[in-house]
């Protein structure tokens, strides 16, 4: 499903597309907040809210899932789609600088990365 959801963001163009593998992290605290996390910039609220259909729609016609919560908006610059094991994230550049989740999480495994 990660996959998947990266090909949709490449589709729509979000830029600095991060897929990570929280494994190792998993395994040394030993609590899931998910297998992976998804990560990306939008360039305007347009752009976020058409990156986040654009999540909904794909994981929608594959997998007949909807997010379990999704939490933010175009407007706030962050916006978090939970679909349990897949996390995605979608960001402003002045919010993804800011609150900086690829260190947060940097034990994680980097399984992709598209610029």
């Amino acid at each position: 499903m990660a996959r998947e959801i990266v090909n949709g963001l490449e589709d729509k163009k979000a830029e600095n597309i991060i897929l990570l593998d929280l494994a190792p992290i998993i395994a040394r605290n030993d609590y899931a907040v998910a297998d992976y996390f998804v990560i990306c910039t939008g360039n305007s609220d347009r752009q976020i809210r058409a990156l986040s259909d654009a999540v909904r729609e794909v994981v929608k016609v594959l997998y007949d899932q909807l997010p379990a919560s999704v939490e933010g908006d175009s407007h706030s610059g962050w916006v978090l789609m939970d679909y349990g094991t897949v996390i995605v994230h979608i960001m402003s550049e002045d919010k993804r600088h800011y609150y900086d989740l690829e260190s947060l999480y940097r034990a994680a495994n980097v399984v992709l990365s598209i610029q």
